[in-house]
């Protein structure tokens, strides 16, 4: 009875408000309604699943970097983004959304670049790809901050963009020296 219960409850869509249900561990279910936007449900995908291809790209940029610089940014990379992620699964699933658990095609096929590279052509190529992902972040997360519906995703959005800033920065800089 209580997997019946636990199943109806699981995925409810009435009018255009979704719930989902997660069982507790005396059986019981609770249910959280998810009355976001579509854009914030979007951002928050597009979010976890830059952040989840940021910590990927990060463990490769430790493995495959020829300078210590690279290699840095890349724990950097792991560090912070493996922290953000958390954080926005969390208020995520307090906002009934879930977020993929895999990042997107796109990101794949950078990796796959990425793996043939070796030495000064890694180091360049993951540095460039840092900054103009970085770039791509930074305008996600300011739109959900300026514009987002919700106010906890745009606070949270607001509060990572410093940090954004910060890696865009030190991919710049570390991409500038690599030309030299």
């Amino acid at each position: 009875m209580k997997k019946i219960m636990f199943i109806a409850a699981s995925v409810i869509c009435l009018s255009g408000t979704c719930m989902a249900a997660a069982e507790m561990k005396d059986g019981t279910a609770t249910v959280v309604t998810d009355s976001s936007s579509k854009g914030d449900r979007e951002f928050v995908m597009k979010a976890s699943m830059g952040g989840m291809m940021e910590v990927d790209m990060g463990r490769l940029g430790v493995s495959n970097g020829s300078s210590q610089a690279v290699r840095d940014f890349g724990q950097r990379m792991i560090d912070d983004h493996s922290k953000a992620n958390q954080e926005l699964e969390a208020l995520a699933h307090s906002k009934g959304i879930t977020p993929d658990a895999m990042s997107g095609k796109d990101s794949q096929k950078d990796m796959d670049k990425l793996r043939d590279k070796k030495g000064a052509d890694f180091d360049k190529a993951y540095m460039h790809m840092m900054v103009e992902d970085h770039k791509k972040d930074i305008d996600l997360f300011q739109k959900e901050a300026d514009k987002g519906d919700d106010p906890e995703l745009r606070s949270w959005a607001n509060a990572k963009l410093p940090t954004l800033r910060d890696h865009l920065r030190m991919a710049q800089d570390i991409e500038n020296g690599l030309k030299k």
